[in-house]
């Protein structure tokens, strides 16, 4: 079974995003991602889209792109 998607399968939870008090992502569909990283109390948001990326850190939720998740998350030792 593919590695990422295994992972997902054994973590996955579904959260209701919480009201952000104000916008965070230069294009204002991507704070989605933000509300429902505080709703869950994650830290890791994994995705290339330049807004997000350029956000991370934002409340302590850091954005990895993919391969910067793959290597830190999912490598094998």
């Amino acid at each position: 079974m593919n590695p990422i998607l295994k992972f997902v399968i054994e973590h996955a939870k579904v959260y209701q995003p919480v009201e952000l008090s104000e916008p965070v992502c230069e294009d204002p569909d991507d704070d989605k991602f933000f509300a429902c990283e505080l709703a869950s109390g994650s830290k890791v948001i994994v995705s290339g889209d330049k807004h997000l990326l350029k956000v991370s850190g934002y409340q302590g939720i850091e954005v990895l792109k993919p391969r910067e998740f793959l290597d830190r998350y999912l490598a094998e030792e």
